[in-house]
């Protein structure tokens, strides 16, 4: 962890020490900052088990301290516990951790004030099926996506043959690098990066953008997020990968994957006059 984040985090333990709070830390962090010798910590959770409390009593808000990376690593570690997450960025562009540390006093007071809005964003979910039609959720271990699922393919000369359906009815058989299918919280991450267009987050969409597609006439599509994806997909090779939200796992050709909305949402914190428009703006250089 960067020395710089870590300092981010003594202060914020020592901002919420002065002012009484309870904190809980994951076993990594205070493995951590016990290797770095900070000298006091807070109770810890083991990272295999969900936060649900702490001290006895109910966990009022969650702290991602880097950048959106760790915030996507946090909010698949919190799943559906129902905790709001507040993002700090010591990042780069940080869509997700969108508080700059050099607010951080006076955002962390207005947090302990109770001073925030609650912004619910839509995740994906992913299930694996094998050849006969049978679920298997041993294969990914989170299959929630709060940016994007992503179909990769394994080798460096390999491209996929990505046939896909909407609602059951076939849409297209994507002959490219992969596809990126993402929410409108991650239309400013991997989508954004290969020519996807942006949603805003209170969109209710679903983004279907393929990876060097091999007709120029295949162009990006969004979809309704109550509709249902399935995809077959086929390789010179006999695997290929998928990531979510960058959690990569390799499968075989054998595998094909449903993708629907998922049953429950993330809850982002909100506090001041960050926006997404904003955040557009100044991360995106516009008007510059």
């Amino acid at each position: 962890m960067k020395s710089r984040t870590l300092q981010e985090v003594q202060h914020i333990l020592q901002f919420m020490t002065d002012k009484g709070v309870n904190v809980l830390l994951s076993q990594e962090l205070r493995q951590e900052l016990n290797l770095r010798g900070y000298p006091g910590f807070p109770e810890n959770w083991d990272g295999e088990k969900q936060p649900e409390n702490v001290y006895g009593e109910p966990i009022d808000f969650a702290l991602s301290v880097g950048g959106d990376g760790t915030f996507l690593t946090s909010a698949a570690a919190i799943g559906n516990k129902n905790i709001p997450i507040l993002g700090v960025n010591c990042g780069h562009l940080g869509f997700l951790a969108e508080v700059q540390t050099q607010d951080l006093d006076d955002i962390l007071k207005q947090l302990v004030d109770g001073q925030y809005a609650i912004e619910q964003r839509r995740l994906l979910s992913l299930t694996v099926l094998d050849k006969d039609g049978i679920v298997r959720d041993d294969l990914i271990m989170s299959p929630n996506a709060l940016n994007e699922i992503a179909i990769l393919k394994q080798g460096l000369t390999n491209m996929l043959s990505i046939e896909t359906k909407v609602n059951g009815e076939l849409l297209h058989t994507y002959h490219s690098d992969g596809l990126v299918i993402a929410t409108p919280t991650g239309s400013t991450a991997y989508n954004l990066s290969i020519g996807g267009p942006l949603l805003v987050p209170q969109s209710r969409g679903i983004i279907l953008t393929p990876i060097a597609p091999h007709s120029l006439t295949v162009k990006p599509l969004i979809v309704p997020d109550d509709w249902k994806l399935d995809m077959r997909v086929s390789s010179r090779y006999d695997s290929y990968m998928v990531s979510v939200d960058g959690r990569s796992q390799s499968l075989s050709t054998d595998m094909s994957l449903h993708i629907e909305q998922a049953d429950y949402t993330v809850k982002l914190v909100q506090i001041g006059d960050n926006s997404f428009l904003k955040s557009l703006r100044a991360k995106l250089n516009w008007g510059k």
